[in-house]
């Protein structure tokens, strides 16, 4: 395709289309300003960015899917968590000194803010009609038990409650107060005189981020912004040049739906958001940033259940502590969500394998992704974290019975049958290169996100998992401040009319954090009420 048309897309425009300015991209000959793989939170988020910060550009969406937000920004294919690091322990680590750290917990809910502060633009603006569509107010507990995990909880509240983006933060260790918090933890645990202690927070949400995309992408494609092709697998992505500008031809078969078998379109940049598949689009792009990069996939199970009585009774996300050598990835925790309206519980996660990089991926994908400069840090990262390999088989091969042992450490009075399993969404953790070698570099297993970008900052790649959706929008801020250097004076203005806070740290300015926490609760409806976090 040189860009899709409306026979076979319904929401392809135009190129005359009023209001478009296309006589600079035309004279360098491309189809597109920029082209998004990926139909899901990450490229939505971007898409409308660009679509606010250049509204003349012409830019298009390709999902190899029907749908949008299938893989792992679908509802169910993760815990809905806002991240924030409210409750999350894993962002809080004991120092050697017996100091708590909450550096990377303060920059996680920096980061969370820019997203609760666009998304506040967004519905105050009109382009999504409904906030209570996909955010929704809901406690954030942290709860441990044992002397030891009491008495890191004590430390860690003693080290965010003064923080103003920590503001409210509650901590007891009376079982009755942790009872009327979230009556399922207390519920049938033995009166051994074994410490318990939680945090509360009620800044916590629950997000639908299949929703958010969906809502995000309806609006830019009812606006005309977006070309969104679905059905589409792209293969190929490959340099061209035209009247001196450089670029992307992007190809593709098409997999379902109307029209050629093969389609093709040029972009002058490309950014590549398709979860666990972007790796290897990264390496077919043959950028030498990709270089030494690896994917290790790991797939996520939880438990849920509806039965209206038993949810209830838990109107809050709680997080506990990882078990020993387990990945910060498998932090438990008991959830509220709310998807469609509906309100279940789920917990977990459990660690499962596939060798999928997406959970509609093929079964070769691990073997895909093999290249000669990525094999020795692949193999590094397997022979120095044989304990995660031995976790991550113990929990493939658990049982049901064994598995629900750990929700009765969170839920005691929990029965079986009230449960079932759901396999989430697949998690490719990245594999990344150290040392200086060109062919002979170790690797490193890393939790989290890592944006890559092409020297001339035209194509940009999101590899990782969490706290990914949450940090949705300071993660496309990023490739914007990488690939367009340029255009960021030019561009202060928009931001900062989306983004309030744009180029300020609220950490550092407890003023403007009360005033953007107070307005952004107001538009999204999240003013909470301790009420609320009552289940009983």
């Amino acid at each position: 395709m040189t860009r899709p048309n409306q026979h076979t897309e319904s929401t392809a425009r135009d190129a005359g289309q009023p209001g478009r300015d296309r006589s600079a991209m035309e004279a360098a000959g491309f189809d597109y300003d920029a082209v998004l793989v990926g139909g899901g939170v990450m490229s939505a988020t971007l898409a409308t960015l660009l679509a606010h910060l250049e509204p003349t550009w012409r830019i298009a969406i390709v999902e190899r899917l029907d749908e949008l937000a299938v893989e792992s920004s679908g509802p169910w294919n993760n815990a809905g968590t806002g991240h924030a690091a409210l409750c999350e322990l894993n962002y809080t680590s004991r120092r050697d000194d017996g100091s708590i750290d909450i550096t990377k917990a303060v920059g996680v809910n920096e980061q969370f803010w820019l997203s609760r502060q666009l998304w506040s633009f967004l519905v105050e603006n009109g382009n999504i009609p409904d906030a209570d569509a996909f955010i929704h107010p809901t406690p954030h507990l942290s709860f441990v038990w044992g002397a030891d995990n009491v008495e890191y909880l004590r430390d860690r509240h003693r080290a965010l409650a003064d923080h103003p983006l920590f503001a409210g933060m509650e901590y007891t260790e009376d079982p009755a107060v942790i009872a009327e918090w979230a009556p399922l933890l207390m519920a049938g645990r033995p009166d051994d005189g074994e410490p318990v202690a939680a945090t509360r927070s009620l800044q916590g949400t629950d997000v639908d981020f299949g929703a958010l995309t969906k809502a995000l992408i309806a609006d830019l494609t009812d606006t005309g912004a977006v070309d969104l092709v679905t059905g589409v697998d792209v293969r190929r992505l490959k340099r061209v040049e035209r009247d001196g500008v450089e670029g992307w031809k992007v190809g593709g078969k098409r997999l379902s739906g109307d029209g050629a078998a093969q389609l093709e379109t040029t972009a002058r940049f490309v950014f590549v958001g398709a979860g666990g598949r972007a790796i290897t689009l990264l390496q077919r792009a043959r950028i030498p940033e990709v270089r030494g990069f690896g994917g290790f996939p790991v797939s996520g199970v939880f438990w849920r259940t509806r039965n209206p009585e038993v949810v209830a009774r838990h109107q809050s996300k709680v997080y506990g502590k990882a078990a020993v050598g387990a990945p910060p990835m498998s932090v438990p925790h008991l959830d509220n969500r709310v998807v469609e309206g509906d309100s279940a519980l789920m917990f977990g996660p459990y660690a499962g394998f596939s060798p999928r990089f997406l959970k509609n991926g093929s079964i070769f994908d691990v073997l895909m992704s093999v290249r000669l400069h990525n094999l020795i840090p692949m193999l590094w990262v397997g022979l120095t974290n044989l304990g995660l390999v031995r976790y991550l088989i113990a929990e493939v091969f658990a049982s049901k019975k064994a598995q629900l042992v750990q929700l009765r450490d969170f839920y005691p009075d929990a029965d079986p049958a009230d449960w079932e399993k759901i396999v989430a969404g697949q998690r490719v953790q990245v594999i990344r290169p150290s040392g200086s070698g060109r062919w002979f570099r170790r690797g490193t297993l890393q939790f989290g996100t890592e944006v890559i970008t092409a020297a001339d900052g035209s194509m940009a790649g999101l590899l990782g998992a969490s706290p990914g959706a949450s940090t949705a929008v300071a993660v496309m801020m990023d490739v914007l401040q990488r690939c367009f250097p340029e255009k960021t004076e030019e561009w202060r203005p928009a931001m900062e009319k989306m983004i309030p806070s744009y180029g300020k740290q609220l950490s550092q300015e407890p003023e403007l954090a009360a005033e953007i926490l107070s307005a952004t609760d107001r538009t999204l409806g999240l003013t909470p009420d301790p009420l609320d976090a009552v289940g009983a």
